[in-house]
Order: structure tokens, then C-alpha cells, then sequence
């Protein structure tokens, strides 16, 4: 594929740009074929070929809305919604939208990313960022022709260790993923690494049940999958304690709403 402005905003996001960078896919590939593989099971299931086909019309609205306690908890259109509130964007089509420059961190298919560059004027810019070529492959296929928000783009990346220099972005928002990587901890510091001051970031991860039966099976669930099942207070204090302000939760039965501003 052809070099575009969009893929020279992003290059130039990099704290290392590659000197031949890798387009031919139709995003940024960072990772080459050297990848490691995933290691857990459900690192597996992301990263395979079948779950994108799926994944937007079927395993994200059934999966996580049963998780955030539907038909009581919102559904994918208020959760999105939600992200570009608490990330201060504006609504699809406002006159007022800001130019922001937005990273989602393990973006999928895209469909998040989507969502968060209608909440952005036209110049600015929304980065998704992914380890799995066919989840991007689909993104790249589904954001084709998109219209009505900032410009985006794609990234093949490592989620833990971000490729993007210090303080880079506006907003960051990780959606139905932390719970997925090996060191989540080391991963929320580098996405505050990349957050500019006055910048919001938004995480929608894992809640462990209050009752103890439910603690105790989510737990089970989780070190079988290879999942982290957040308690209550750890995204939230881990926000606090690196300094953020303005920190918000939303609780549902098996997942939690983070946000805060960094000062």
C-alpha cells in the first residue's frame, strides 16, 4: 500500500521510526514476522483468523454487554459514547468536536477507533494500535471510505511497551483488553507515558465479583484463560498513585469503566 499523510502523522508519533517502514498491509507493521507468539488461551483466541470475522457483529456486543449486565448496563453505542465523553471529545457531527491526536490501545478490528475519531474534528487524528495482523487487516478493510471524523490509522505494535514518544497524545483508551496482557501494570504506564498533561485516558477492563463465590469462579476463569480479574480499586488506585486527577468508575457485574486526567 502507499505511503499516506495519515501513515507520516503517525511515523512521526514514533519514538524510533523505522527507516523503511512497513505499509504493505495498509498499516503500520512494527512487529515483522519475528512476533512472539501469544502465550495464553485467550491471547490465542485474539490472534486468531475466525474471531474478526465475528467479533464486532456477535463476540463484542454479546460477550460484553451479558458482562456489563444487560439489558441494565449500556449497551456498545452508550459505551461508546461514554469513552468519548470521559476522553473529552465531542458527539458525531457537533460543529465543536477538538482536534485531538487519540490512541486505542489494542484496537481490534477497529471498532472502538472508529467511535472515538467520529468524536474528533477532521484534522485530527485517531491511532489504533494492535498486535494481531488479522484483527488490523479487518480494521483496515471496515475503516475504508470512513467519513465524518478525524483521519485513522493503524499500528502493529506491542501494547505493553508503546512505540510512541513521551507525551503524544490527547487521549488514550483501552477497551475490553488489559485483562488480556501478561503485565497490565507495565502496560497503564505506558499508556500515562504517552498521555500529554491535561490529557484523559479511559480503560474498560474486568471486575471481579463482590460475592465470594463469584470472586472465587472469576478467579478460577481467569488463571485458566490467562486472564487478570481487576477487584474494585486496583485500576482506579493504580490512577491515584501515579497522579492522575479527575479519577471516575463505573461498576457493572463483570467489568469496570476507568478514567482520570493527567494533571
Amino acid at each position: 500500500m502507499a505511503r499516506t499523510p495519515v501513515h507520516d502523522r503517525i511515523l512521526r508519533l514514533l519514538s524510533a521510526p523505522p527507516a523503511e517502514p512497513d505499509l504493505s498491509a495498509g498499516y503500520l507493521d512494527l512487529l515483522g514476522p519475528g512476533a512472539a507468539p501469544a502465550p495464553t488461551v485467550a491471547q490465542r483466541v485474539m490472534r486468531s483468523t475466525f474471531l474478526p470475522q465475528i467479533y464486532e457483529r456477535l463476540w463484542r456486543p454479546v460477550g460484553f454487554n451479558l458482562a456489563k449486565g444487560w439489558p441494565f448496563g449500556p449497551d456498545t453505542a452508550a459505551e461508546q459514547a461514554l469513552a468519548r465523553d470521559w476522553l473529552g471529545l465531542g458527539r458525531p457531527g457537533d460543529a465543536g468536536r477538538p482536534a485531538a491526536t487519540v490512541l486505542d490501545v489494542a484496537c481490534g478490528p477497529g471498532n472502538v477507533t472508529r467511535a472515538l475519531a467520529a468524536g474528533v474534528a477532521g484534522d485530527g487524528l485517531v491511532v489504533g494500535l494492535d498486535a494481531a495482523p488479522a484483527m488490523l487487516d479487518r480494521a483496515v478493510t471496515d475503516t475504508a471510505g470512513t467519513t465524518g471524523g478525524g483521519a485513522i490509522g493503524y499500528v502493529r505494535g506491542d501494547a505493553v511497551e508503546l512505540p510512541f514518544g513521551d507525551a503524544t497524545f490527547d487521549a488514550v483508551c483501552c477497551f475490553g483488553a488489559l485483562y488480556l496482557f501478561d503485565e497490565p501494570w507495565t502496560a497503564l504506564e505506558s499508556m500515562l507515558r504517552v498521555l500529554r498533561p491535561g490529557g484523559r485516558i479511559v480503560i474498560l477492563t474486568s471486575r471481579r465479583p463482590v460475592l465470594p463465590v463469584g470472586r472465587l469462579g472469576a478467579e478460577a476463569f481467569g488463571r485458566v484463560a490467562g486472564l487478570t480479574v481487576f477487584g474494585d480499586r486496583e485500576v482506579t488506585g493504580f490512577l491515584r498513585e501515579h497522579g492522575l486527577t479527575d479519577v471516575r468508575q463505573r461498576r457493572f457485574p463483570l467489568m469496570q469503566l476507568a478514567g482520570a486526567r493527567r494533571p
